[in-house]
């Protein structure tokens, strides 16, 4: 799969960037972050300008996130988990995955949305119980816009920064991921903090 995205991007540049972005939010294992880590050494090289392939790969991320977004709004949970049993296997996805998710949307509503999207695995499948709570769409593609342009953002410059060595970050983006993990926990302490000192207010 990796060869298959250093083709798309050699080939069609950009905007294989971009569709592999796509494929990556609905197919949860592909690695983003190695395309975005390559495309970060070629803006490095030259060979791509940093906006036009913030601005696809971000597309891309709206693209694959809409399309889960579709299929929980057409949804009801018990056909969503039968689904998943059934045929998750073959596109990454374990119902605790799911159930994950729908916790988190539970919770913090719109903030998993947003932020959600700086988290693995989180951050594809948090679009289905969005879709399937009927958000506004146009609520969600702005909130989905702006957390998967932050993560796209991020690779692309750390790619940027490591030029011929971005492979060496493949080492370290677990650790990446566990930094974006302890992001998000410490922002919904705060937030969980903010609603028990105003319930406490009143």
């Amino acid at each position: 799969m990796i060869e298959f995205a250093t083709n798309l991007i050699e080939n069609i540049g950009i905007l294989g960037a971009g569709l592999f972005i796509a494929i990556e939010s609905v197919v949860i294992p592909l690695p983003s972050e190695f395309v975005l880590l390559l495309s970060g050494f070629n803006v490095s090289t030259g060979e791509f300008i940093f906006l036009p392939l913030l601005i696809a790969t971000t597309a891309g991320s709206l693209v694959g996130a809409l399309l889960l977004y579709g299929g929980g709004y057409g949804l009801s949970r018990h056909r969503l988990d039968a689904l998943v049993i059934r045929f998750g296997k073959y596109v990454g996805i374990k119902i605790v995955d799911v159930n994950r998710a729908f916790e988190w949307f539970d919770r913090f509503g719109t903030w998993v949305i947003l932020f959600g999207r700086l988290v693995p695995l989180i951050r594809s499948l948090v679009s289905i119980p969005a879709g399937l709570a009927k958000m506004r769409l146009s609520k969600f593609l702005l909130l989905t816009g702006i957390g998967s342009g932050i993560w796209n953002a991020i690779w692309i410059y750390i790619g940027m920064q490591l030029g011929e060595r971005w492979k060496e970050a493949e080492s370290w983006a677990k650790y990446l991921d566990y930094a974006a993990y302890a992001l998000i926990a410490l922002v919904f302490v705060a937030l969980i903090s903010r609603v028990i000192r105003s319930r406490t207010i009143i």
